[in-house]
């Protein structure tokens, strides 16, 4: 499994998991599969912030294989 920090790992469609603004700080993960790709830089310590199909925004933490 890869973490969410590369952009160039992220494409429209791919099955991710997901830390949700309210759940930072926690291990509470969403899974879904990203709509839009939110952040324009290449590489994000934090993870890329995604929307995901169900409309739910977040930053990748696992990209599911």
């Amino acid at each position: 499994m890869k973490d969410g920090t590369r952009r160039a790992d992220i494409f429209p469609g791919q099955a991710v998991a997901i830390t949700l603004k309210q759940d930072q700080g926690t291990n509470v993960l969403t899974q879904g599969f990203v709509r839009d790709i939110l952040t324009s830089s290449a590489v994000h310590p934090r993870g890329i912030k995604v929307r995901l199909t169900t409309g739910e925004v977040g930053r990748v933490q696992v990209i599911v294989e």
